[in-house]
């Protein structure tokens, strides 16, 4: 794809990106593929696909009580839980207010292996990763923000992201679809967002703007981004994926690029 060769002008020491369609075929490629880059909080999109496996594996309910008095499963995954970005203080009732919530996904992660009895880093390598066949992916740090992987890797998992294998479809339909509607808040980088649409675990694009994907990107576009200049959209619309990873933290330069980066990819992809 003549559109990825675009990352070569970014700011950035190494960057690699590549475009994945909903059979899992890669459309296009730039970087070091086999590289394991910091996701930060990309991890979560990982993390949270652990929590639907648990899910559908009958090791966790939605309703089940976990963070904060009133806040459950589905509270802490849809980071409306009332937990702050960063502390375990509580600043909202649960459902309430979409509050994005490193603290609340480290709670999540508690919680799965405090219910199912294997530690979360486990329950995600035995249960998503290695399925996946994920073997340059590994979380060295917190379900919110400490998993390691390479594009290849994410390749591999934007491909399940489009055609499940470890999930039922309808489990990976709800989680992509917004939980708690109506709800501001804040999208770090981008501002106060009304609405802040979430699902579970993954952020919805919707209508937000400014937003890290592009203007051609569909309502229907899921994924996150991370702080280490990481991201991760499928834009169903599209049938596609699209993941960048760099060496350099996100700032102004991604807040510039990614959106333009997006466009060009679904444009060529709109031309095919």
């Amino acid at each position: 794809m003549d559109s990825l060769s675009g990352v070569q002008q970014w700011p950035v020491d190494t960057v690699a990106v590549a475009v994945v369609d909903a059979c899992g075929v890669v459309l296009g490629s730039h970087g070091p593929q086999d590289r394991p880059f910091p996701l930060a909080s990309v991890t979560k999109l990982l993390s949270s696909y652990a929590v639907l496996l648990a899910v559908q594996e009958g090791a966790l309910d939605w309703h089940q009580p976990a963070g904060p008095p009133g806040s459950t499963v589905r509270h802490l995954i849809s980071h409306t839980s009332g937990l702050e970005y960063d502390t375990p203080r509580v600043s909202a009732v649960p459902g309430a207010k979409r509050i994005y919530s490193n603290t609340g996904f480290v709670v999540l992660a508690d919680a799965l292996a405090s219910w199912s009895g294997i530690d979360f880093a486990d329950y995600l390598t035995e249960g998503v990763l290695q399925p996946l066949g994920m073997s340059s992916t590994q979380l060295t740090g917190s379900a919110a923000a400490g998993a390691v992987s390479s594009c290849a890797d994410l390749a591999r998992f934007a491909a399940e992201l489009q055609a499940p294998t470890l999930l039922a479809p309808e489990i990976l339909t709800e989680a992509t679809q917004v939980a708690y509607p109506d709800l501001d808040g804040v999208v770090p980088g981008f501002g106060m967002q009304r609405p802040n649409d979430w699902g579970l675990g993954f952020e919805l694009r919707d209508h937000k703007n400014p937003h890290w994907t592009g203007s051609r990107n569909s309502p229907a576009t899921f994924g996150h981004f991370g702080q280490s200049g990481t991201f991760l959209w499928v834009d169903p619309a599209a049938g596609a994926a699209c993941i960048a990873l760099t060496t350099r933290d996100f700032g102004s330069w991604a807040r510039d690029t990614w959106p333009v980066f997006s466009d060009g990819v679904l444009a060529e992809l709109a031309a095919r």
